[in-house]
């Protein structure tokens, strides 16, 4: 499923998947506490090279119920996981409603490891 269509009373319009993964992954950057999107999970490559719907720490399935969709995040210590968690989703629905009109049926954050800031970095 490279493409998404939505009727409008216009005509017909359609979204690449390459732009549903590049809203997301920006949404989930942007996010205070976000160290990173994870991208070694599950073999990476594998899924860079098998899945179409796969890019660096975001994965999208489209449903019958709408879009479900999967990130995988390192937060920075000293960040409450479940704040972060939340303000991740939150930024990414709000993302894509504002641009698009896809049904969502769920955000999924998945916290993969904790970064901790070194010394000399402070």
């Amino acid at each position: 499923m490279a493409k998404k269509d939505a009727q409008t009373s216009k005509g017909l319009v359609t979204y690449n998947k390459n732009i549903l993964l590049s809203i997301v992954n920006l949404a989930a950057k942007e996010i205070s506490g976000v160290a990173s999107l994870c991208s070694n999970f599950g073999g990476s490559f594998l899924k860079k090279v098998f899945s179409n719907n796969y890019c660096e720490g975001v994965k999208l399935t489209h449903t019958k119920d709408g879009l479900v969709i999967d990130v995988y995040i390192n937060i920075f210590a000293n960040y409450n996981v479940a704040d972060v968690a939340f303000r991740v989703q939150e930024n990414i629905k709000s993302g894509i409603t504002s641009m698009m009109n896809i049904p969502i049926h769920s955000i999924n954050v998945r916290v993969m490891g904790v970064q901790f800031v070194s010394a000399d970095k402070k």
